[in-house]
This record gives C-alpha cells, structure tokens and sequence, in this order.
C-alpha cells in the first residue's frame, strides 16, 4: 500500500500569523539575521517520506493494493533530491526504533509481496546558512523481527517537504487535529492494518514516543495533533519521526492512517481544528485535508507535489516580500532624504550606488535650485559623458515631505557613467553651474571598455542601417514599381476612356454633319438650275461624276464686264472639301456675243457643283460673280444619291475625324514629350551649374563625383574665413557625415597648378551618394570654414545606394491654387512639388476653410476626426497638383469666414491651427524630418512644437522662411528664436534685413535661398495665351508674332512695312512699384522725359520718347486705394491727351500679363525693394530682357551685360540684363539708355541674348536642391 503526504507551506505569512491562536505556532530564531533579497534566500530542500509495510492476513480483504518493485538500489524516489559529499547535511542511516516483528502472513519473496508504503512529499525552502544534522535518541531500542524474510524491503518512510523560510526565525507549525475518542479507536485500528514495521530508510531516525512518530527537521518543528502513523513502536501514545535530523513529525494521540479513509459509503467528513471549528469535506474518490493534503481513491495520502502549487505559492511571496521590501526601501529613502536636506544637498539617487541594467530614481529638492518657482522639472540626460542613450524625462512630486521631486531612469548595462542637468522644458537649465551632474555607474563597463564596445556598436549600427537602407530601398523601388505600374494601369484606363468619348464624339459629330449635308444638299438640289438665262448654261445636259462639262458664262452679263480675265473657282457638295476647281475661261467663236467657257472635270462622288466666276486666278482675283453672294450650282444629274451614299458618307465623315484626332493627340503627345525632355535638360543644365556655382570657392574634378572613383577637390580660401591661413585641413565623409566609415582622415592641402586653389584627392566609395566635407587651419580644428554652419555637399553619381527619402511637412494657410493671396502661395506649392520630384516626401497640412477652390482638389475625402483644443476637428484629404494635402476642419467655425485674412481675429485663428496642425501630427503617429512653416501666419508652430511636441518626435527639426517682414514682426521675432533654421528670398534681401531686431540675434542660423517660378505657368512652348508656341530656337518668330497680337489687343496701330518692329519695355506694377508699363516707341529716338512721379515712396515713371508720346499700357491694381486712385487720375490724363498711344488697365487679367511677357523686349523693375521678385524671372522665361535696380532677389538673379561678368561666372551664368544704383528717374534713364542701344545698334546680338535668358533656368529647380541642403543642416542642429 502506498500513502502520499504532501506538506503545503502557507500561501503567504499574513496567513499563518493570521492562525497562531488556532493552528500554528511560531517559534524565534535566535541566530544572526542579515538582510538578503528574496530571490536568494530560497533554497529547496526535499524530503520524501515512505512508510511501508505487511499489514496482516487480513490486510488485502480490507483494501486492494497496489504492486511495485521498490529497492533501495533502484534510482531515487520522484522527489526526493540525494545529497553529494559536498552537501553540508550528511546523510545517515537510522537504526530501527522498537525492533518491528514480520507478521506471519507475510510472503517469503518480493515476487510475491512488496512492501505497503506510505509517502510523505513537502519542499522546504532554506536559507544559504548549512543545517546541522540532528539525531533523535533511541526509545524502547528496535529490534528487527527474527521471523522477517531476508528478501522483504524493511519499512519505509520517505519525507520531502517544500516549506519557504524566512532567514531569521525558525517557524514550527503545529497542525491538531481535534478527534473524539471513538476516532481515536478507529485510527489505532486503521493504523494496524497499514503494518507494524516502520523504517526510516531514507537517513531519518525513527522514534515512536507515546503514540507519535517525531520527524526532526533542523530548522522547523512540524506538529500534527492528535495523530498517529500506523502502528510503529509507540511511547506514552506518541511516535517521533526523525529525518535527516532535520525536522520533526508530531502525530500525536491518533494515527497517520486515521487520515486514510475508506472511499467505501464515505461521503463527506469533518476535520475538527484545534479550536473546534469544523471544516465540512466532500469526498468521492479523493478527499482533501485543511492542511491541503489529498488522499485517493485508494486511500493513499496525496500531497499535491510543488509544482502544482508553485505559482499561487510564489506570488503569494512574491507579494509579501515586494510590501516588504517597498516599506524598507520607503525607510531607507526617507532617510536619504532628511539627509541630505540637513546637508543642502539637492540631489540623490536610490539606491545611492548605481549599478548597470537596473532603474534607480532620481531624487531632486526643487526650492534648492534655479527652477524653485517652475511648474514644470525636467530632467535631460545621457550616459559615458553625454554619448550613450540620452533621455528626456518629466520629475513628478514624490511622497517625501518638502519640496522633493523623483523620477525613475533606467540605466543601461553599458553605462559606467550618468551625466544630467534638470531645465523646466523650456530655457531655465539648472546645470550644476555649468558642470553638469554627473553620478559614477559601479560594477559595469570602464571607460576604456565602452570606447572599445562604441566602436563596434557604431559598426552593427552602421551595418544594420546599411541593411534597413537597403531594405528600405528594395521597399521603396518596389513601391514605386507597383505606382508606377497603377499609374499605367490608370493612365491606360484613362485612354481608353478617352478614345471612348473621342470614338462617341466623333460618331456623334460625323452623323450630325452628315444629316446637315444631307438637309443642305436637297435644298440646293432643289434651287439648282442648269442654266439661267442670259447669265450660264451648262453642256451636255447629262452628266456625272468624272465627266468633263463645258461651263458657259456671259461676261457682259455681270461684274466681270471689264475684266482682263475670266476664271472659274470652284467646288462640290457646298464646298465640302474647299477649292477643287481653278479654270480659265475662253471666248466662244461666235461674232457678237460675249460667251465665254471653260472645260472642268466633275469631281468623282460630286452631287452637287459649286463655283464662282473671277477676274483671275486663287489669290490674285479682286472682282468676282458670286450669283450675289449665292454661288452658283448645278446638280450633277446621274449622282444623286441613295440611302447607302449617306451611310458611307456618314463612315467616310467618322474617319476624317479620327483621324484628325488622332494628328491632334499625337501632336499633343510629342508637344508633352519634347516639353519632358526640355525639362529634364534644363534640371540637368542647372546641376550642372549647381555644382559649379561656387567655383571660385570650391569644385571638384571631374565635375560630377562618381562613386568607386579618385575625385580632387580644389579650394580657393582667399574669400573665405581661411584666408592667409598657414594650413588648409581637408575633412571629408559622405552621405551626409553618416558612412559607415565615417569621417575619413584629415588631409593637409596641398598647392594646385593654378596658384590660387588648394587641393586634395578622395577615393570615393561605391555606398556613397552624397560628399560632405569642411575646411580647417589645423588636423584637429581652429578656424573652420563650413560654409556658413551649412558645410559643402556635392552629389555622388554612379553608387549602390541611393540617398533615403526626406519626409518634409508644410504648414500654411496660403498655397496655390486653392487659395491664392500672394505670392506665398505660390511658394508653398511649387517648392513642395520640386522638392518631391527630387524623390522626397512632402505633405501639406492647411485650413480648410470654405472658400477653397475645389476644382483644383482631386480625390477629396474625409479620412477621419480628432479632439483638440475643446472641439472637433476633421480630417480631409486630397491632391493638389499632385502633392498630398490634409485639410483640417474645425468645428469651431475659424475657418468658415468667406476669406482667408481679414477676421479681426486671425491671430487666435491661425494659431488655434497651427498647434491643431502639430497635434494632428503626433495623434496620427507622424515624425517628420522637417516642418516647415511660413511668414508670421504659422509662425507659431516653431514654439508650439518646441514647447510641446519635441518630447514626441525628437527627430524633427523646424524650418521657418519669411515672406514679408511687413506683418506679424512679434511672431516672426518669436519664429527665429525658436526655429532650427530660418530662411528668406533671397541672399542680397537675408543682408539687407540683417539689422532688423526679429533677425539679427539669430543671424548664425538665417539663409537667404531664391524663390523660383513654375514652369507649367509660365513655359511659352505651352502657353494658351499667345498666338504660337516658341523655344529658345524660335524666340525671335514667336516674339514677334506675340507684339502683333499685343497690338491688337491693345488696338495700337502697327507699323507700317517700312518700319522697324517696336520695342516694348514693360514693368511690375506692384505695391513697391506702382505700375506696369508697355512702352512701344518708333525707331527714332530722341530722348525726352515727360515727368518724373515719385508717389510714397513708390516709383512711377512713364517714359517718353518724343517726336510724340510713346505708346505705353499699365496693367495691375495697387492695394493702397491711396495710390490706386493716382493711378486712375493718370489714366485719365494720358487717355485724354494721347487716347491712341496709352491704355491703362487697372485690374488684374492674367491672360494679358502672358501677352505682355511674350511681346516685351525689356522688363523694367525698378523697384525701391524687392526680397525676390519674380516679374525678372518670368519676362526671362519669355525671352524678355530685365532692366532692374541693385536691391534684393533683383540683384541676385539679373547680371549687367557691361559691367557684371565675373559675378555672373562666379554664379555659373553668363550676363543676362542691365542694372542700376540709384532709386531716381537718372538711374533708370543710364540703365534704359545702354538696353536700347543695344536693340537697335546690335539686333543680332540682342536676339542672342533673348535667346540665352530663355535657356537660363530660374525654376525651382536650383531652390530644391538649396532647400534639401538647408533641410540636411537642420537635421544636424
């Protein structure tokens, strides 16, 4: 028979403290205590306990049993755990207590019998400390039965206990079970029955004491009441258990095997607690004891085994000693704290030595500091001397009274140091007076080793942004392939589409045509004669198509009575394909009449003949007969039609047309593709350019970089903070300073040929797509010259790797053509669309407001909604050229005005959108490399983002440009502060605005970049606006023919043959000008000047070259009603005294200004300020030459002829205009005087010129690559 005992530990010391009146009792330990965490304290020590024996001749009636071949050399019992010689617990064999006898019935052999075992399993759970062996004395000596079979196993008990201890005080348990004396009899019976023999085999001492058998277990006293195990040798009622010498099993007044039930008409049982509370059991075929013990079916003593209850167990503990351990560490912290507040002290950490790869908290008394008054504490961190894992995190108020703020960071296993500083999210830093706090991390990595771990860190790190870059490239080529292949999918769908309609449409037109010939045809068969009296006839009367006829004619009879000549035009079928017939006729032979005749062939197919008489051939005849104006016809009498004629004329019709829309859509497609290849030339030309455009700083040859090649970079330092210096360091790297083998060694530089360049050659390597490299006057630093903190960059051709995309975000609230006011808008979109053709990504977040033009927007839909600033605020999203737009709409009504300025209250509006904006971005999980905001509108995203959002997207960078200084200076002053990079239109207006107090603090990070032009606009090869399409091939035709029409428009009289075309100067009417002017002067010139009109500070200048008044066209409004009402009083004046010379146009009329473009000579700007100007760049566009003043963007775009050459070179360009100084009617006049001259003395050369502006590229495709640049820059900030 076989019983397993399980001994459970309690799920936690509350619940056995909770029981020490009714079941435990708890003894001290008075040993040493040292505090050790959890984790380590826990040893386990197993015990297995097994009893076994004969139990009687009438032992198998009572209770089947079960067989085994147990032997004590057979492998170790499931759970019991042997000990090696190492072990501290020696083990030893006990000799038998009270000599147990063989029963007489016992069989002679194991075969045929083995022994009855009852097992005992529990876990104790130890400290590191050893347990001392203990040995119970012998009681009333055993002696072994002298009748016992030699091959019969002696009795065993097998112990294993699993009982979690605390180190410090030994816990006895004394579990009693209360029984009345009736139970006591049954148990002594039961405990019989089981055997007589008990041996504790297992180096445990036996000791059977009045009735109780004692297992000693070193460390705890386990006490069962009221309890016995079989029926061993028992001493006043009580049998001792000893095992291991380690723990004792009291069974006292009852026996073990009372636990052991019959299953047999057993139902339910009470196990009577010390106290006299009574539990109630169910027992089917396993009963379950209070102390947790099971028996079975067979009435086997089950001990669940620890694996069953190890998780309840142990996060019963783990809890336990977590509120342990918390209240310790709460005490010790505390302390700490009163500390170092006694001591001033404002900082500690916990635990107060720092260790690797474990969180600590940082303690922080913020009235001991410059931030006592803040409401926010940050901290702002990074390990090994600020070069590992840097981190940002908030301090929240601790539990500790005073003023003590704590947060909890993680310290990485790579750390031997941290170093902070606290700061309040914004400017204030308490930086422990510059030095920065600094706490040594112990037990780690020395500097030494991190440097050695960095090294290879950055290798793996390089490696797998190598191997994510090209995944990323695969990825991206990939879903480029798959765009590309739906965009052919869409564009082959929109074709067909397309000839579907053209196919329909033609059908439809070619059946309409048909009916109305048809219906024309039987009127004029219906009108037609074959001869009117006196006028014409016709011979022979019978006739049909191809025949030849003889058309007679009266020549007397009409018009024609005096002509030299006489001719027939003529046609068929209403003159359905034109002229067909051209004959002269002849006098007839007849004396006295005036007859005369021509022989014509009828045209096949002809039903009707059409024709006129005339006094000469197409094209020379003045005077005709056209029956007054009825044409003459004649039915062709075999040809008149049946139904199938007009079936086939109706297919006949259907072809015609096809086949002009098929002329029409291929001229159309080779119009696009040659415009394409024009373009792609053009993007060339200016990388070209790009690349050179420093060339009297910097180049490199060959020009263009090739990857896998030696490039030699040449340095001229004259104009540069290196000039004079001794030395010239060259230091390099690529892709953008992040290669994977990072900046190469400093080269000194050395003399080139020339004299005036250094020099220093490079292998460039085949991963590389970008140069970047610095100059120094020392290897290790000194004067540097980056560029203006921008360093240089040079595009690699030819590599393996391609450079990863930049994700750029606009936020606006002007954008073309949507919601155009200014030129903003124009800005907003056409440096977004340039920048995406160079393979990056760009969005635009805008206002939706309800004055949008839609019809620009295409797939508009909503997409989704957000909460923020208390209101609703949905998402839209759509194309506008191209570009991919989210339209924010709140629900507050800010953007439901009419308008887009003007409210009263836009600076709440736009900046409810602009921090609407950068939530949109963090709640959508957007984390731009860039944000790019514009002009004071958004300029408050600069410091919303930075206040706010920083924390959330750390990566990105804020990119601000200013438009127009004239609105918003305190958001713009804000903006510049707050911004990584800020930028304006141009580098002469960056100079020019330097001293202004919203710029000049912040000059180190202000650029000046060009504005450009769209070339979809503007492009004279695909203009809608003028009378034929012209290139830099046929500037001079197209030029000409556009001052034609400009004249017409106008209604100005053109020049008669003798004279020489006119020559038009055209200026921008704006509100820095005042006026647009067309000045069409005749040849002779003798210079006269009619007024000068100097109007606030705004130039207005008519010129006047007598003999009479020039004549002169004004197109554009002004937005001071101020100066537009001076406008209109000149208007009257010139209108009045020289109507047919002047023409005013006060409005805006965008197809005008296309005209004026295209049919100017010269563009006059003479502008008090210009930050850009983008009147010079589009009249070169057009082939016109600008005529402008030295100020801003017009001095950067437009080169003297005479007297700007090298600074032309210096910029890649050649001369392409003429300038002045002063802002005075003579510096207009010097400028005009040299521009005109040079039309009419050098017309060739000025044609050139006409022609190289036109091929100058002043698109956004120069910006774009600027923009990238100053992007790259920011990224760095």
């Amino acid at each position: 028979m076989e019983l397993s005992l399980q001994f459970q530990r309690p799920p936690s010391y509350k619940i056995v403290l909770h029981h020490t009146n009714g079941c435990f009792k708890i003894k001290p330990f008075l040993g040493s205590r040292q505090f050790i965490p959890w984790r380590s304290r826990v040893n386990i020590l197993s015990h297995r306990i097994t009893a076994s024996g004969a139990s009687g001749s009438d032992f198998s009636k009572k209770r089947p049993r079960k067989s085994s071949n147990s032997s004590n050399k057979g492998p170790t019992p499931k759970g019991f755990n042997s000990k090696t010689q190492g072990e501290t617990n020696m083990q030893k064999r006990k000799p038998k207590v009270n000599g147990d006898k063989d029963e007489t019935s016992m069989p002679a052999s194991t075969e045929s019998a083995e022994p009855n075992n009852i097992e005992v399993e529990s876990k104790v759970a130890l400290e590191d400390e050893s347990s001392t062996q203990k040995t119970m004395p012998k009681i009333n000596g055993d002696k072994e039965d002298s009748n016992m079979p030699a091959s019969i196993e002696p009795n065993n008990i097998d112990i294993e206990s699993k009982v979690a201890l605390e180190e410090g005080p030994i816990t006895q348990f004394y579990q009693k079970n209360m029984v009345d004396e009736g139970q006591k009899e049954e148990a002594a019976e039961d405990s019989t029955s089981v055997g007589k023999e008990l041996d504790a085999d297992i180096n445990n001492n036996l000791n059977v004491v009045n009735g109780s058998i004692w297992l000693d277990v070193a460390i705890s006293n386990l006490d069962v009441v009221n309890g016995s195990v079989g029926n061993p040798n028992v001493v006043n009622g009580t049998s001792n258990l000893n095992v291991n010498g380690m723990s004792n099993l009291n069974v006292v007044n009852g026996s073990i095997s009372k636990i052991l039930e019959d299953d047999a008409g057993i139902e339910k049982k009470e196990i009577a607690l010390e106290n006299g509370a009574s539990i109630p059991r169910d027992f089917s075929s396993e009963e379950k004891h209070i102390d947790g013990t099971k028996t079975d079916g067979n009435g086997a003593l089950k001990i669940e085994s620890a694996e069953t209850n190890e998780e309840r167990v142990e996060d019963n503990s783990l809890q336990l000693t977590m509120e342990m351990e918390t209240n310790l560490r709460k005490q010790e912290i505390d302390g700490l704290a009163d500390e170092n507040f006694l001591r001033g002290d404002k900082l500690f950490v916990y635990p107060r030595i720092i260790k690797p790869d474990e969180d600590i908290e940082v303690f922080f008394y913020r009235s001991f500091s410059p931030l006592k008054d803040e409401p926010d504490v940050l901290i702002k961190g990074s390990f090994n001397n600020w070069q590992w894992r840097s981190f940002t995190t908030r301090l929240n108020k601790s539990h500790l009274s005073g003023d003590w703020w704590s947060c909890v960071i993680h310290v990485p296993k790579e750390a031997y140091k941290m170093d902070f500083v606290f700061f309040n999210g914004k400017t204030t830093y308490d930086n422990n007076n510059g030095n920065d706090f600094c706490i040594p991390v112990k037990g780690g990595m020395d500097a030494l080793a991190f440097e050695d771990f960095l090294v290879e860190e950055n290798r793996r790190k390089k490696e797998k942004l190598a191997k994510e870059q090209v995944e990323n490239e695969r990825q991206q080529e990939e879903k480029r392939r798959v765009e590309e292949e739906k965009r052919r999918v869409e564009v082959e769908k929109r074709r067909i589409k397309v000839a579907k309609a053209g196919i329909e449409s033609d059908s439809a037109q070619a059946k309409t045509e048909t009916e109305n010939r048809r219906e024309r045809l039987q009127q004029l068969m219906k009108n037609a004669t074959r001869s009117t009296d006196n006028i014409w006839f016709i011979e022979p009367n019978e006739f049909k198509g191809a025949d030849k006829v003889k058309i007679h004619y009266n020549k007397s009879s009409g018009p024609l009575a005096h002509a030299n000549e006489l001719w027939i035009h003529g046609g068929h079928d209403n003159w359905n394909i034109g002229l067909t017939i051209a004959e002269k006729l002849v006098r007839t032979e007849k004396e006295g009449d005036d007859w005369w005749y021509a022989e014509v062939v009828i045209p096949d197919q002809a039903l009707v003949l059409d024709w006129v008489f005339a006094d000469g051939p197409p094209k020379v005849a003045t005077v005709y007969d056209n029956n007054n104006r009825q044409d003459f016809h004649v039915i062709v009498p075999k040809a008149i039609p049946g139904e199938m004629y007009w079936v086939e004329e109706e297919q006949t019709i259907f072809r015609k047309l096809q086949k002009e829309r098929k002329l029409r859509e291929d001229t159309i497609r080779a119009k696009a593709e040659k415009a394409s290849q024009m373009k792609d030339k053009l993007k060339e030309k200016t990388l070209k350019r790009f690349l050179l455009s420093q060339k009297n700083v910097v180049y490199t040859k060959p020009v263009d970089v090739q990857a896998g090649r030696t490039s030699t970079v040449f340095y001229n330092p004259a104009t540069t903070a290196l000039n004079g210096k001794p030395e010239v360091w060259f230091k390099c790297s690529f892709n953008h300073w992040t290669h994977s083998k990072g900046p190469l060694r400093p080269q000194l530089m050395l003399p080139a040929d020339d004299g005036s360049h250094l020099k220093a050659t490079v292998e460039v390597p085949m991963d590389a797509y970008m140069m970047d490299f610095i100059f120094s006057e020392r290897e290790d630093g000194g004067v540097f010259d980056n560029k203006g903190r921008m360093d240089y960059h040079l595009p690699v051709f030819g590599g393996t790797v391609k450079e990863p995309p930049l994700h750029i975000v606009h936020i606006a609230v002007e954008m073309a053509p949507i919601a155009k006011v200014g030129g903003l808008g124009d800005v907003v979109t056409s440096l977004s669309r340039a920048v995406q053709d160079l393979n990056h990504n760009v969005d635009i977040i805008f206002p939706k407001f309800d004055c949008l033009n839609l019809n620009h927007v295409t797939d508009l839909h909503y997409q989704r909604s957000y909460s923020w600033g208390g209101t609703e605020i949905k998402v839209w999203f759509g194309k506008v050229e191209g570009l991919s737009v989210y339209f924010l709409e709140p629900l507050n009504g800010f953007f439901s005005k009419g308008c887009v300025y003007g409210c009263g209250n836009d600076a709440q509006r736009f900046g409810f959108f602009c921090h609407a904006a950068l939530e949109f971005l963090h709640q959508g999980g957007f984390h731009p490399d860039i944000i790019h905001c514009h002009d004071w509108s958004s300029a408050p995203v600069a410091w919303l983002f930075k206040d706010h959002y920083i924390h959330y997207a750390p990566q990105s960078r804020v990119v601000f440009t200013i438009h127009n200084l004239e609105f918003g200076a305190h958001f713009i002053s804000k903006a510049m502060a707050y911004a990584d990079k800020a930028t304006t239109v141009s580098h002469t207006y960056a100079k020019e605005v330097a001293g202004n107090p919203a710029v000049s603090p912040h000059l180190h990070k202000f650029h000046g970049i060009l504005n450009g032009i769209d070339l979809d606009i503007w492009d004279p090869y695909n203009d809608k606006f003028i009378p034929i399409s012209y290139t830099s091939e046929n500037v001079v035709e197209g030029k000409r023919a556009a001052k034609e029409a400009l004249q017409q428009r106008l209604g100005y009289p053109s020049p008669s043959p003798s004279m020489s075309s006119y020559r038009i100067i055209s200026s921008e009417f704006n509100k820095r000008l005042g006026f647009l002017c067309s000045d069409i002067n005749v040849i002779d010139m003798h210079h006269g000047l009619l007024r000068s009109y100097n109007t606030a500070g705004l130039l207005l200048r008519p010129i006047l070259f007598p003999s009479f008044l020039q004549q002169v066209v004004l197109l554009g409004s002004a937005p001071d009603p101020r100066i537009q009402n001076d406008f209109v009083n000149l208007a009257n004046k010139l209108h009045s005294s020289h109507g047919d010379h002047a023409c005013l146009c006060l409005t805006y009329d965008e197809p005008l200004s296309h005209l004026i473009y295209a049919g100017a000579d010269f563009i006059l700007v003479p502008s008090i300020f210009e930050p850009c100007g983008l009147t010079q760049l589009t009249a070169m566009r057009y082939g016109s030459i600008p005529v402008v003043r030295k100020t801003g963007g017009l001095y950067d775009t437009v080169f003297d002829v005479d007297n700007d050459k090298a600074r032309a070179e210096a910029h890649g360009l050649e001369p392409n205009g003429f300038n002045f100084d002063g802002a005075d009617c003579g510096g207009v006049d010097y400028a005009l005087n040299r521009a005109i001259t040079a039309w009419y003395n050098g017309r060739d050369r000025f044609n050139s010129l006409c022609k190289r502006v036109m091929e100058q590229d002043w698109s956004w495709n120069r910006p774009a690559l600027d923009y990238i640049e100053l992007y790259h820059a920011a990224k760095k900030c």
